[in-house]
């Protein structure tokens, strides 16, 4: 079978991105830029005049190929039969990003601020260009259908956030998990192992099949479709059962994908907070990250904080699997645990990328890519040498403002750090940066005090080349991956959920969401 076909679909993509290329580096967009700038600078410029060049390059002389070229059976032939898919997602990603959501936050900053929120509709609803992006691909598959060209291309879409997951683990360093390691390790074994209990528990109580119960209660305890597949050989589940439960995760988790964000917003959750939410209370890998960055979609913070929370919950996998496993022998009376061998089947479907993101880590915390005591992608300097700029001292007002409210602190780690920031107008150490964070927080300075601490904050706080790039690549892999998932959203597949299935999906995804807000507004700050 040949997969790619003579099409000018991928050289009318290629010439597109040129043209959106071309007017931008000509200047055509200026008129269009003035428009979509509203209360601060365009900030997609350089991507504008770089991006699309090379892609639309790429995609052009493939496209010519493609097109009036010959094609035969074989590895390559089905490889090029994703590109045109994967353009067709990428320019849908750079329309959305560039044009669409910009749009979008115009038209509603022209509404004025929701009530007493301090909010805009855009921001209060999330309705950036992650949020949208994922909107456009479930438009596209539900109402027009993806191209049959685009079809291998669409399934490829995966690879992009998995690809951006293992990129994550450049950001992360020993200092990263030391903050949020053990609470994400509490957090998570407490609800993926409460989760598929309370699955099973109501699974009995409303008869349904062991198989069933067993194959639903990993999927909605532990990571989603993974899991599920991962299960269902261990407690024999028939593929309608498969079916039920991967439509159960898709209805709950697009429901939560759109949803988290505003009660964040409503609730002004910190960074940190939201990502250990998202983290716990959504099921699947790609749905976190979609939550993550609607939240925070000019930044990283979020999404890393659920991903190691993701991550951690995948970690428990092998666990929940042997669980079942003991648990459906017990019930069924069945000898499942020596016609399938456990060990084998956690091996074969352990999901590659989280063994992709340790490695990275692994390098990381070497300091290949930034100090190995970077925190949040951003490592600690306060002597030229390491970045920091004499103009970013404090100057004599600030100095005076924080002398004058230095009776206001009596805590003495805060009260000897703030001095050492007084006498020497910079953070003195990373201790102490950590220190004057918490200070923050605590909200015992007036807020022009507080401004300063957090601009002396961001002078000793550098982030490394490297690591720039890799936010950057990072932040386009999640977002061409999200447009794609978009496209494989559909209503049919939400059908599958079934009744019982989606019921039971329902109550312990909600008493999951709920209980998991709860412990982290009580028990998460921004520091951890």
């Amino acid at each position: 079978m040949i997969y790619t076909q003579k099409n000018p679909a991928l050289l009318i993509i290629g010439s597109i991105m040129l043209a959106i290329w071309y007017c931008a580096h000509s200047g055509l967009f200026a008129p269009v830029i003035d428009h979509l700038t509203t209360d601060k600078p365009y900030e997609y410029v350089t991507e504008l005049t770089t991006i699309p060049f090379y892609f639309g390059l790429i995609a052009t002389l493939i496209g010519i190929w493609q097109w009036l070229g010959s094609h035969r059976e074989g590895h390559w032939d089905y490889y090029s039969s994703t590109i045109a898919g994967g353009m067709f997602i990428l320019l849908i990603t750079m329309l959305v990003r560039w044009f669409i959501a910009p749009e979008i936050a115009v038209i509603s900053t022209s509404f004025g601020e929701v009530g007493e929120t301090g909010k805009y509709i855009h921001d209060l609803f999330g309705l950036n260009y992650v949020v949208l992006g994922i909107v456009s691909g479930i438009i596209i598959v539900n109402l027009f259908k993806v191209p049959d060209w685009a079809q291998n291309g669409v399934r490829l879409s995966r690879l992009g956030l998995k690809t951006g997951v293992i990129l994550l683990g450049t950001l992360y360093s020993a200092a990263e998990l030391e903050n949020l390691g053990g609470l994400s390790i509490v957090m998570i074994g407490f609800f993926v192992l409460g989760s598929v209990g309370i699955v099973l528990w109501i699974a009995n109580k409303r008869n349904i099949p062991s198989s069933m119960g067993g194959v639903l209660s990993a999927g909605m305890g532990v990571c989603g479709v993974s899991a599920t597949v991962a299960v269902a050989p261990v407690v024999q589940a028939r593929p309608i059962e498969i079916a039920y439960t991967i439509g159960t995760i898709l209805l709950w988790g697009v429901g939560c994908m759109f949803i988290f964000p505003i009660i964040g917003n409503l609730l002004n959750m910190s960074y940190v907070q939201f990502g250990a939410w998202a983290g716990t209370g959504i099921l699947n890998s790609a749905q976190v990250a979609g939550a993550a960055l609607a939240y925070q979609p000019d930044g990283i913070e979020t999404l890393k904080v659920a991903e190691i929370f993701n991550i951690t919950r995948v970690l428990i996998l092998p666990i929940v699997v042997l669980w079942l496993a003991v648990w459906y022998v017990k019930r069924e009376g069945s000898t499942t645990i020596t016609q399938v061998n456990v060990g084998s089947i956690v091996i074969e479907k352990f999901p590659i990328f989280v063994l992709g993101f340790i490695l990275m880590f692994a390098l990381s915390t070497t300091g290949i890519f930034s100090p190995a005591h970077h925190y949040q992608g951003k490592y600690f300097g306060n002597t030229t040498e390491q970045g920091f700029k004499a103009e970013n001292l404090l100057q004599a007002g600030q100095v005076l403002q924080l002398r004058s409210e230095t009776n206001k602190v009596h805590r003495a780690d805060y009260s000897e750090a703030l001095q050492r920031l007084i006498e020497n107008g910079k953070i003195m150490s990373s201790d102490d940066d950590t220190t004057l964070r918490g200070l923050i927080n605590a909200k015992i300075l007036s807020q022009d005090a507080n401004t300063i601490l957090k601009s002396a904050h961001k002078a000793v706080r550098h982030t490394a080349k490297k690591i720039e790039a890799f936010r950057q690549w990072i932040t386009w892999l999640f977002a061409f991956g999200l447009v794609g998932l978009g496209m494989q959203i559909t209503i049919s597949s939400m059908k599958q959920a079934g009744g019982q299935p989606a019921v039971i999906g329902g109550i312990v995804g909600f008493i999951k969401a709920a209980l998991s807000l709860i412990i982290v507004m009580t028990l998460v700050s921004e520091t951890i």
